[in-house]
């Protein structure tokens, strides 16, 4: 018989992080499934680089920029006693990046936060959220906040 349990089973678990509130709760979340499974997370935060330079060029800024969002993601997991790997990716596309390090990592989940950043209208899902969704190797879990005033 299989198990019940929605969370039986996910021991690695890849979070994308931009340094929101809903991506660094997603962390924690991700640090809760993994303690109790015993397992692992992966914080990844994407530079996405500009065609007009090359793949590897030094965009200092940004990757000063991204590793104070990836100490903020590994803060938020050692507040929850849990420790995380943290990696700064460079790529055209970040949908494409998170794609293909959860291929590589052969992760169990992708846990995303999305920030619901307008009270009026409909809810818009980035391009980069329908990206994952649509291409991911594996389940995907979406963290939202609920719409601020």
């Amino acid at each position: 018989m299989a198990s019940t349990d929605p969370l039986a089973g996910i021991r690695s678990i890849l979070v994308p992080v931009d340094g929101s509130p809903a991506s660094i709760d997603a962390v924690v979340f991700a640090c809760t499934i993994a303690k109790r499974n015993k397992g692992k997370v992966y914080a990844v935060h994407v530079i996405e680089v500009p065609r007009a330079q090359p793949l590897d060029a030094e965009l200092t800024e940004e990757a000063s920029s991204g590793e104070a969002v990836l100490t903020g993601a590994e803060r938020a997991a050692s507040d929850s006693d849990f420790r995380i790997e943290g990696e700064l990716l460079q790529a055209r596309d970040a949908g494409h990046a998170i794609v293909d390090e959860a291929m590589e990592r052969q992760v169990d989940l992708i846990l995303m936060g999305a920030e619901h950043k307008s009270p009026l209208g409909e809810y818009q899902m980035s391009k980069l959220t329908q990206f994952v969704l649509k291409s991911a190797p594996c389940s995907v879990w979406l963290w939202r906040h609920p719409v601020r005033e």
